[in-house]
């Protein structure tokens, strides 16, 4: 039984193992407020250590993925007393966010329509799975209002690389989802949102069949890949693969194959 918290910007749909993370304050385009990256932390950090929940989508109500920063918190915080140690707190939360749903143990899909801009598109960065709507926009405008990408960057570079990393912070260049694959963000283009389900439905359907502890010790794989020395690497590798041989789940894949039938997870 997975017990998630309560939210008041966030719209929780589990259903059959899969949440669907819903921002749901339109009003301000799903801007990462105070509140939304709390309640978000407070959801994912819930689920985080079981294996009930199998993937996380994360979409945006009001047809607009994520807006980024509430700037109009911004401008209230600057008015008061609000010193360096407050801001850079106050940015560290984020990063904080980031990097809890750039390692979730759980597949995470972002499906983005509308607009996903500066937090917003560097939020997307950290999803495993990534479909745009060919009319989504993207930009990293940081820089056009004198601030810049400080914790996004690390996802930003990862998604996209340096090269073309560099371009998009440094110049705040807008692209659409349309281009969105040839840059390297999106695994998947399509037209609107019915074609975004349909994708989702299809990836989940694909997690499904794959055992929750095994995806948990793959993403430890691929990320530590961006942080050992070859040597650590095959030894953190080895590590990895041998808790998922020896364990029930390890145990009861080979047995299925063996035996020409769906594991039990798949079923």
């Amino acid at each position: 039984m997975t017990t998630l918290p309560d939210t008041k910007t966030l719209i929780l749909d589990l259903d059959r193992g899969w949440l669907t993370i819903w921002f749901n304050t339109p009003e301000n385009r799903n801007a990462l407020s105070d509140d939304l990256v709390k309640e978000l932390t407070a959801v994912l950090t819930a689920i985080q250590d079981g294996r009930a929940v199998r993937g996380v989508t994360l979409r945006g109500r009001g047809g607009v993925f994520c807006a980024g920063g509430d700037l109009k918190a911004f401008m209230k915080s600057l008015s008061g007393d609000f010193d360096h140690d407050s801001a850079a707190a106050m940015n560290r939360s984020g990063g904080a966010l980031f990097a809890l749903v750039n390692s979730m143990p759980q597949v995470v899909v972002a499906l983005v329509e509308g607009a996903a801009i500066a937090g917003g598109l560097g939020l997307a960065c950290c999803a495993d799975i990534v479909a745009v709507t060919e009319d989504a926009k993207f930009s990293l405008t940081e820089t056009q209002i004198g601030i810049t990408p400080a914790q996004i960057a690390p996802y930003v570079v990862q998604r996209f690389g340096l090269k073309t990393a560099r371009r998009l912070m440094l110049t705040g260049a807008r692209f659409t989802g349309a281009d969105a694959a040839s840059l390297g963000l999106a695994d998947f283009v399509v037209a609107d949102a019915a074609e975004l389900e349909a994708t989702e439905t299809t990836v989940r359907k694909d997690v499904m069949r794959c055992a929750p502890d095994a995806v948990a010790a793959t993403k430890e794989i691929l990320l530590a890949t961006r942080r050992l020395e070859p040597d650590a690497m095959m030894d953190f590798a080895a590590d990895r693969f041998a808790r998922c041989l020896l364990s029930d789940e390890g145990r009861e894949g080979i047995a299925s194959f063996v035996e020409k039938r769906k594991p039990k997870w798949a079923e």
